[in-house]
């Protein structure tokens, strides 16, 4: 797993053996961010489910202005500090060891333009992040929402009335759908 573009770009990353892990394939991660180039720039991020770091290191290697990583486990926040050290972008990162739900909560009153999540599948998330993120209203006008998941992950659709879905990627049993605040 490597850092694809950007100021980071060709860096190995670190992630953990076995299955607490799903670390999203290269061909998965170019795919995510050449739907969202023009948004990277300058963005204000926010990262669930960070696992090793990769996605919001990407956006921070493209010249995201800054990611807020959320991590409940305490192995995966050491292998994305040492990421964010190995590619020097720590200065423009926060990183949150707990529940993904509590850090929703505390975000009130912040506004993100990008938030990216890829949960353990077929759990019930992503519907439960996106009405949350609904709730406390923490996207940007123009914001966008990536979500990783299985493809046959029904929980994802239909979302509430505060999202609508802009489109849904298929990569062999991974899907990526991109949502934005209706307009």
């Amino acid at each position: 797993m490597r850092v694809i573009s950007g100021s980071a770009r060709g860096i190995k990353l670190e992630s953990l053996e076995g299955h607490e892990t799903r670390p999203t394939t290269d061909r998965v991660k170019e795919a995510v961010f050449s739907m969202i180039q023009p948004a990277i720039g300058g963005a204000v991020c926010l990262d669930l489910f960070s696992g090793s770091g990769a996605l919001g290191i990407e956006l921070l290697s493209r010249g995201a202005k800054s990611v807020i990583f959320v991590e409940g486990n305490l192995k995966l926040k050491t292998v994305i500090l040492s990421n964010l050290n190995k590619t020097k972008l720590l200065d423009r990162a926060i990183l949150l060891f707990q529940d993904v739900y509590r850090s929703l909560e505390a975000q009130g009153g912040k506004t993100f333009d990008l938030i990216l999540m890829d949960p353990p599948y077929l759990k019930g998330d992503i519907r439960k992040c996106l009405d949350l993120i609904a709730k406390l209203d923490l996207l940007s006008e123009n914001g966008l929402v990536i979500a990783e998941h299985d493809i046959e992950d029904a929980d994802i659709l239909p979302c509430n009335a505060y999202f609508e879905s802009l489109k849904t990627k298929k990569y062999g049993k991974i899907g990526v759908t991109v949502f934005r605040r209706h307009l």
